[in-house]
């Protein structure tokens, strides 16, 4: 049996379907009520679980569980603070980094020897765009901006998971994510408080409306994202391999460029052959991310993983076709 903490997430919703694909027994914990309904549906136990109070990991099985994928946690794209007027540094560390310890200690306490978290790829910020980074680049992260604290609360997290594996004797380990996409609640995301529709939303707006999609900057940036149903299947392939200990980075493993991301996505989006957008470009509009890529390799070593969506073609054919189908609408409540 495996616990999926963080079940009422995006990836956990994901990830949850695939451990059932696979016939795995499942408990599956969150905070929003309306999960709740759907895991009833499935016929998954839904366990209400705060993360930042030990207590709750009292509702949890204490035999039988043979790991815990970690999900739950605090991100900047869900926290409306401005850090010009507000902080919340605190919160980051209460949810991210305590929280994980309380997950180890129930882990610890009942015998389970594995649990598989996740990190920000804003860890190695200062490689991107040098090389193609490996699990062993050293950290090289900024201290300002609204995901700095989320970043610093995730390596601590993260050194806390090591620290289990080495003084107790676990097998810990957590996956390196850019972004992740697939259909879910990330249409719009806070920026520094500030609530703002994604780029990609935009992109795909513009192209069922037939109006022109705007590349901003350097249509040649490239950026290495992943897609949620690859995620969820590396999470099972990682929880049933022996060989899977510590950090891996966990995307396509292959870069896509603004102007190939907006190509694909007016081809699939077209509202008619007649009415497909024209790309126009932006180009003295600073973007503010660099290129970056990814290795691969420890994944595909350690516990056998290879994207099945790396095309970023094949990514959003996939996209568009849960969309259409008002896959897990009535959990994210995303608008079309």
């Amino acid at each position: 049996m495996y616990i999926i903490i963080g079940a009422s997430s995006f990836i956990g919703v994901y990830t949850a379907d695939e451990f059932l694909k696979q016939s795995c027994e499942i408990i599956v914990t969150g905070r929003k009520n309306k999960f709740k309904e759907h895991y009833d549906s499935l016929g998954v136990e839904y366990i209400n679980l705060d993360l930042t109070q030990p207590q709750d990991f009292e509702k949890l099985p204490k035999s039988g569980v043979d790991g815990v994928i970690l999900l739950g946690g605090l991100l900047p794209a869900n926290a409306p603070v401005n850090l010009d007027y507000d902080e919340n540094a605190a919160e980051y560390f209460q949810v991210n980094t305590i929280g994980t310890i309380n997950v180890l200690e129930y882990c610890r306490k009942n015998g389970i020897q594995r649990v598989i978290s996740n990190c920000s790829y804003a860890d190695v910020r200062g490689t991107w765009g040098k090389k193609t980074i490996t699990e062993d680049e050293p950290r090289d992260f900024i201290y300002t901006g609204d995901h700095a604290v989320y970043v610093f609360s995730k390596n601590a997290a993260n050194d806390i998971l090591e620290y289990y594996n080495q003084q107790h004797n676990m097998k810990n380990a957590w996956f390196r994510f850019p972004p992740v996409y697939g259909v879910g609640p990330h249409d719009s995301l806070y920026i520094n408080g500030e609530l703002k529709k994604s780029g990609l939303k935009i992109f795909i707006d513009n192209a069922s409306e037939g109006k022109d999609i705007c590349i901003y900057g350097n249509k040649d940036l490239s950026r290495d994202v992943i897609y949620v149903k690859d995620v969820a299947r590396a999470f099972y392939l990682a929880m049933k391999s022996e060989k899977t200990y510590g950090l891996y980075n966990m995307t396509s493993g292959q870069g896509v460029t603004l102007q190939q991301q907006a190509e694909v996505i007016a081809d699939l989006w077209a509202p008619a052959p007649d009415k497909k957008s024209k790309i126009t470009y932006k180009p003295e509009v600073v973007n503010n991310t660099p290129s970056y890529l990814f290795s691969m390799e420890k994944a595909r070593k350690d516990f056998g993983f290879v994207p099945e969506y790396a095309d970023f073609r094949v990514m959003m054919t996939d996209y568009k076709k849960d969309l259409d189908a008002d896959k897990y609408r009535e959990l994210f409540n995303y608008v079309k």
